[in-house]
């Protein structure tokens, strides 16, 4: 694949429905887990067990439905399941570029870029659960026990994927004093630095990190509150996983900006810029 692509008009209904049907397939198991941690590796110490068990049967959105192959999880599960990846690949490959974004076009820069549209999606889930509470609580009069949890819990997942989105498209805070009065051989050793440093970071954050992740996920640890969301059980590998995608991303950005042009840094008004933001709103023709 390329590195960079021809800008291909964006925001179609694909753009928008592909990224909702993976939120709402991830959602949905996310908090059906533990049926397939019981399926799949039930914990040997009964007390977890029971725990994970009793876990299970309060959230269990369809109970009435049995599971499949005599296991926990039904067959609206195992669609959702099944769900994930297969969304996940529509999006990689339908989602576009916008005249406003990067122009770098790599496998992993079309799916940190799908990444952001999940995330752009995801501030909408969330805007939808503070405006509901706020009608239900001041005009209805009847607040909500669960949206307070849910609003913390999706906005961690905006806050770590917009990370990786900021890092595929260089929008992350940097400083250029120094860069821009250097040559451009020196300006690589600076990137390769930076880099290595990012990789190091992430290598010993998952390395030190696994073991409390992996327990709080496999006891399905929650919040402790009404609502009781497994908000320390989803957060904490989803830190893992998404520092990860960084650190490949940050190579894939290194590799992609070898042999880009030295970009110089002022405080003047960038001309491609303007136009991109023209060509954004649809007024190109603007002076």
């Amino acid at each position: 694949m390329s590195d960079s692509t021809p800008h291909e008009p964006s925001g179609s209904l694909v753009e928008w429905l592909v990224p909702l049907a993976f939120i709402i397939c991830g959602g949905w198991v996310v908090w059906h887990i533990p049926a397939f941690t019981l399926d799949w590796n039930p914990p040997t110490d009964q007390s977890v067990y029971d725990q994970l068990s009793d876990r299970y049967r309060k959230n269990d959105v369809t109970p009435g439905m049995g599971g499949l192959f005599g296991g926990f999880a039904d067959i609206i599960d195992w669609i959702a399941l099944i769900g994930i990846p297969i969304f996940a690949f529509l999006g990689v490959r339908t989602v576009k570029r916008a005249p406003m974004e990067f122009e770098s076009w790599r496998a992993a820069d079309r799916l940190s870029v799908f990444i952001g549209r999940v995330t752009m999606m995801l501030v909408l889930c969330l805007c939808s659960v503070m405006l509901y509470e706020v009608f239900v609580r001041y005009v209805l009069n009847a607040a909500t026990l669960w949206a307070n949890e849910l609003s913390l819990w999706i906005a961690g997942f905006i806050f770590l994927c917009a990370g990786l989105y900021a890092m595929q498209q260089r929008s992350h805070i940097r400083i250029f004093l120094l860069y821009d009065m250097c040559p451009r051989w020196l300006q690589r050793v600076f990137d390769c630095i930076s880099t290595f440093l990012i990789v190091v970071f992430a290598f010993f954050l998952v390395y030190g990190g696994y073991g409390e992740a992996f327990d709080k996920f496999y006891r399905w640890e929650t919040f402790g509150t009404a609502f009781d969301p497994p908000i320390p059980a989803t957060i904490k590998p989803a830190v893992l996983i998404v520092i990860s995608l960084v650190a490949v991303q940050a190579v894939v950005n290194l590799i992609s900006d070898w042999n880009a042009e030295p970009e110089i840094h002022t405080d003047e008004p960038d001309e491609d810029e303007i136009a991109k933001l023209r060509a954004a709103v649809g007024a190109e023709d603007t002076k």
